[in-house]
């Protein structure tokens, strides 16, 4: 691409390729992790790998599969993808079909903690400190040391079966209070042991992860860690902490990037998506009595947050200033502008969600005109679509999608 007024001199060009790790890119732009509700039974389906195959030839560097579970009881749901042999295949077939289309895959991997659903998993959800989870009605149990050196092996058998299934790279899930990011918050974490009080007590869990996962894959594909710079919980995490934990990180060299997030699935959902929260689109999905209570006080929990631009900015330009490791911009990346303005910054990466959800082939169209705008109007309705399979609500793709209950890939 010849340099343009979009490109200033000295500034990586985004649609240029780019090097991740031992990963080459074709370009500096990602998909996401977006949680698909396309597995069905813990595995692949024809319908997820369709998914990131749009994605893949809308002309992103690489595309996220999301979210993949290392253990049966660090689900959100009973049908998410879930690290064992019997997923092998169908990965494999997902990402032989993005690298067909010239796009390198990665794999989401962690564990979801207090976030999770005993109900659906048949087992209970654990967390660091015993936690009570207004959605499934229920409580979490503390984990115990022997739960967490499990959790770190199965991260790291995780990372293994993901060079085997052909990922080029894998994201560990130290974000929106999953079970890594709710060691590290304060608001979450009362433990008394070498795993909670001091910064360093609860780094220790996340760090132990990303250095299993690195000694498990050594350089044969990247490693990835989403972090959370801020909760958005009074009391949780926040950037003071997640600057010395992103520089702890760094030094421990076991990550290629991090990719900057906020907000806590468990507490405060609607921090990291900026726009509307759509009360009424989320009550009409949750069972009883969770649907009653999101119609009476949802709009307690469900804050509504106003969109701007690039607007995690500010907080993740604050942690650029303070690390040397690349970094991915994420949140309200949606044109040619923001992303020349996240090169500028210092950013090696952007990261796009809902505005591909619009529109797959929205790289292709910028790449063909840097004034191309971005049709997503930050309605936040896609957030509950994935119950039928993630998209956007204004697009008709109904012919593209199989009713509930695609078949798994075992094969």
């Amino acid at each position: 691409m010849n340099q343009t007024a979009h490109q200033a001199p000295g500034n990586p060009d985004v649609l240029a390729p780019a090097q991740l790790g031992p990963v080459s890119l074709r370009n500096r732009t990602i998909k996401a992790a977006t949680y698909e509700g396309l597995s069905h039974e813990g595995l692949v389906t024809q319908e997820l790998i369709d998914f990131h195959v749009r994605h893949a030839a809308g002309g992103v560097g690489m595309t996220t599969v999301a979210y993949c579970a290392v253990a049966p009881e660090g689900r959100t749901g009973a049908h998410q993808i879930l690290w064992r042999p019997a997923a092998l295949p169908g990965l494999r077939k997902l990402t032989e079909a993005v690298h067909a289309e010239g796009a390198a895959v990665c794999a989401q991997i962690g564990h979801a903690g207090p976030v999770a659903n005993p109900k659906s998993n048949g087992a209970p959800a654990l967390s660091p400190s015993r936690h009570f989870h207004k959605t499934t009605l229920s409580f979490a149990r503390e984990a115990t040391r022997g739960d967490l050196k499990r959790i770190v092996r199965n991260h790291a058998e995780a990372a293994t079966m993901a060079v085997e299934a052909g990922f080029d790279a894998v994201e560990i899930h130290l974000g929106h209070n999953y079970l890594a990011s709710s060691f590290l918050s304060p608001r979450i974490n009362h433990r008394k042991d070498e795993y909670g009080g001091s910064l360093d007590n609860r780094a220790r869990f996340p760090r132990e992860i990303a250095r299993a996962v690195r000694a498990a894959v050594g350089k044969r594909i990247a490693v990835i860690a989403k972090l959370n710079m801020d909760d958005g919980v009074p009391g949780g995490f926040w950037l003071d902490e997640a600057i010395p934990v992103a520089r702890r990180l760094e030094s421990d060299g076991s990550l290629d990037a991090v990719e900057l997030t906020v907000g806590s699935s468990l507490l405060n959902p609607m921090y990291l998506f900026r726009g509307d929260a759509p009360l009424r689109e989320f009550a009409q999905v949750m069972p009883q009595p969770v649907k009653t209570g999101v119609k009476l006080v949802g709009n307690r929990v469900l804050h509504s947050y106003p969109y701007e631009d690039a607007y995690l900015l500010e907080q993740a330009r604050q942690v650029r200033a303070a690390i040397e490791m690349p970094l991915i911009l994420l949140g309200g990346i949606t044109n040619r502008r923001t992303m020349d303005l996240a090169m500028r910054e210092g950013f090696q990466f952007v990261a796009m969600g809902r505005a591909l959800l619009r529109e797959p082939d929205l790289v292709n169209r910028i790449r063909a005109d840097a004034a191309t705008p971005s049709l997503c109007i930050h309605c936040n309705k896609c957030m509950v679509s994935f119950h039928g399979g993630i998209r956007c609500v204004l697009v008709d793709d109904s012919g593209d999608r199989a009713a509930g209950g695609a078949t798994p890939i075992t094969g």
